[in-house]
């Protein structure tokens, strides 16, 4: 009985000390961020802070609270006070300025951290300094490996093409493909060549160029568009795990220059398979986002041959993947670059790329859309990079966008122009 006492004396107190903390914080509102609710308590409030919102009626702000990555209360210390609990951290930044991530409109990602672990050739001044960079780093070389790389850009060194006899002296035991900056030419050496099986006597597949010298005795070892297929077919299969260690090397990178969301174009250049992006997505992007690795979020696109596999993917999963995975679009290819002497024009001139590509995928999108009116198409043209002055106004005028790329900035490799195209 007096143990049944004693219980029912414990409960009593305990409840009048619930009904007292209430009566306190009604009475005492300022004083609510002393009582640590779980689902109200932010995970991170950052303070003393100069906040660039981009929300007119509130440009700038001095403290911002987080919860489950959702930004929960933005405005001033005491407004955002009240959410700090016993589990938030919080982060005096002592006046300095806290952007929104930036948006790069146009990665190729996975090739970008595969990349960073290869020859770096960016930022080659001359002919010496390509062939000393090729000279260390075949050093690190078994016989029989491969020696890939790229990034290298001709313009900087007063236009002159590289060929195989650059290189082929110091490469004799090590087949060689560096990809230029843009992406749409590469250069082998002689063995790579011979292990493409390119001769003197090859033929240009459709869509690529096999570059000759002036002659045209022999090949120099240059590959344009659909040519660089012969090459890329005979280098070893890139590894799940290489794919999945350059995911997270690149997207590292991408954090550093504050870049917290990539339009993700995937591995499909011109000769490389419709498959390796579709890969990449099972293999690389499901696997970081089921074991909690992805560090930024993307958006995928995918090559246009497989544009009915995506809207299966769309009509099952819808756009969202996860908090982590969005589904783009498909993407096509109308020309190449200007650089690798593939860019489709109107008439040939140094200062005008892909006009003609231009237009002709204008009156493209132009046709789709009569066709199927009434719907939110989001067409997009990448790089956009010379037009007629008449194209200039037809993007607005048919709502398309123009997914423009600036020079790359140094440091940058050229899959990463940073930053290109910001949005907050």
């Amino acid at each position: 009985m007096a143990t049944g006492r004693g219980l029912v004396s414990f409960i009593s107190a305990a409840a009048a000390a619930i009904l007292a903390i209430f009566v306190f914080l009604l009475l005492n509102p300022s004083r609510r961020h002393l009582i640590w609710f779980r689902d109200s308590a932010a995970d991170l409030v950052v303070r003393n802070a100069t906040i660039y919102t981009s929300v007119a009626s509130i440009p700038f702000a001095e403290a911002m609270a987080v919860r489950n990555g959702r930004i929960l209360r933005i405005g001033t210390d005491a407004h955002v006070r009240g959410l700090i609990g016993y589990r938030t951290h919080e982060l005096n930044l002592e006046g300095k300025v806290v952007l929104p991530g930036f948006i790069d409109s146009h990665v190729h990602l996975i090739s970008g951290g595969l990349q960073m672990g290869r020859v770096k050739l960016q930022g080659i001044k001359s002919k010496e300094d390509f062939v000393m960079t090729v000279k260390e780093a075949v050093k690190d070389k078994l016989p029989g490996d491969w020696l890939l790389g790229g990034g290298w850009n001709n313009d900087i060194w007063g236009g002159e093409l590289p060929d195989a006899s650059w290189i082929d002296d110091i490469t004799r035991d090590n087949p060689v493909w560096f990809v230029r900056m843009d992406g749409h030419m590469g250069l082998a050496n002689s063995l790579a060549l011979k292990l493409a099986g390119i001769t003197n006597s090859s033929l240009d597949p459709v869509g690529g160029t096999i570059l000759t010298t002036s002659n045209g005795a022999d090949p120099t070892g240059l590959l344009i568009d659909s040519a660089m297929k012969l090459v890329l077919t005979v280098i070893p299969e890139i590894s799940v795990h290489e794919r999945q260690e350059a995911l997270i090397r690149a997207s590292k990178y991408a954090l550093m220059n504050g870049v917290t969301t990539m339009v993700d174009m995937g591995r499909y250049f011109p000769g490389a398979s419709v498959d390796d992006s579709w890969q990449d997505l099972s293999d690389v992007y499901k696997w970081a986002d089921s074991s909690g690795k992805m560090l930024i979020r993307v958006c995928l696109f995918f090559p246009l041959q497989t544009w009915s596999r995506l809207r299966d993917l769309f009509e099952d999963k819808g756009r969202s993947l996860s908090q982590w995975i969005y589904l783009g679009g498909v993407k096509a290819f109308a020309d190449g670059s200007l650089g690798s002497n593939s860019a489709l024009f109107h008439e040939v001139a140094v200062h005008a790329i892909g006009d003609k590509a231009n237009d002709m995928v204008l009156d493209l999108f132009n046709s789709v859309k009569s066709i199927n009116e009434g719907r939110d198409h989001r067409f997009r043209i990448e790089h956009a990079q010379h037009l007629v002055p008449e194209a200039i106004s037809r993007f607005g005028v048919q709502s398309v966008i123009a997914s423009v790329q600036v020079n790359e900035l140094k440091h940058a490799y050229y899959w990463f122009y940073i930053p290109k195209f910001l949005d907050f």
